[in-house]
């Protein structure tokens, strides 16, 4: 594609051994877009070379146990000169709809909005899931209008280098209709220990009210709702499974309820562990 033609932004790709992963991401935007950069924090794999030979630019990123972390480094450093910039997981590709309404929006020059809302085309155990949870995320953002909050969970386990479960702080955004599909080509033993990190995060956040408090501001509005339900296990089991119609996935549908509803309960347990007194 001529050069003139890219569309005015820069991808972001944090990475950590996708090497699985990292070809099909990269061969998705490269060529679509001014740059991508694959930021990446001492992969002991071949995500780096890879990405290279397919003509990304490869970042090495330590980070220093404070604030920033590194999403809102990659805000802060990757290409500054190119005000949009949209981030992509190792294991995403925007649809070729997306890329078609990314034309659309940029037709008329720099959007008004500050950023824009992508829904995910969640993948589960090799299938695409249809129904179920919407997931959606702000992945597209003018960097000028937009920062990751600075929330007090430098302590909590689980999440480290990475930004928690909540959305960089916009000054307006939007939603776009056609999805970033996510599609993890690792075995699904790799969510669970994802998830299985993700849920300390959560379960100390359920010790700190405060932070708590803050993180909770910065969510979805769908993220502000279920942070205050009683019986979450439950609750989310029946929301994606029955409300949702997750059923209609099959057996996918009610493998990826499971593993949430589990998650959840996970949360759960590991908060009354830590609550109970010590000897």
């Amino acid at each position: 594609m001529d050069p003139m033609d890219r569309l005015p932004l820069v991808v972001a790709i944090p990475t950590k051994n996708e090497a699985e992963n990292i070809a099909r991401t990269v061969s998705s935007v490269i060529g679509h877009v001014q740059a991508v950069v694959v930021v990446d924090s001492h992969s002991t794999d071949d995500t780096c070379k890879i990405a290279a030979e397919l003509g990304a630019e490869t970042v090495e990123y330590t980070w220093d146990g404070r604030y920033p972390k590194k999403k809102q480094w990659c805000l802060d450093h990757v290409h500054p000169e190119i005000p949009w910039l949209l981030f992509l997981d190792g294991d995403e590709t925007p649809s070729p709809e997306l890329l078609g309404e990314l034309r659309s929006v940029f037709a008329g020059g720099a959007p008004s909005v500050a950023a824009f809302d992508i829904p995910l085309g969640y993948w589960f155990a090799g299938r695409r899931l249809r129904h179920g949870y919407t997931i959606v995320k702000r992945a597209l953002m003018d960097r000028t209008r937009c920062r990751f909050p600075e929330v007090g969970d430098l302590d909590a386990p689980g999440m480290g280098e990475q930004e928690g479960h909540y959305q960089p702080v916009a000054a307006s955004a939007a939603r776009l209709r056609s999805p970033i599909e996510h599609e993890d080509l690792d075995p699904v033993n790799t969510w669970f220990d994802r998830h299985n990190r993700y849920s300390d995060w959560e379960a100390w956040l359920e010790l700190n009210p405060q932070v708590k408090e803050q993180i909770r501001k910065v969510k979805t509005r769908q993220g502000r709702i279920f942070h205050k339900v009683p019986f979450k296990p439950l609750v989310s089991f029946g929301y994606a499974y029955v409300y949702k119609r997750g059923f209609l996935d099959g057996r996918a549908g009610l493998d990826y309820a499971l593993a949430m509803s589990f998650y959840r309960w996970q949360i759960g347990l590991k908060t009354r562990e830590q609550r109970r007194p010590g000897p």
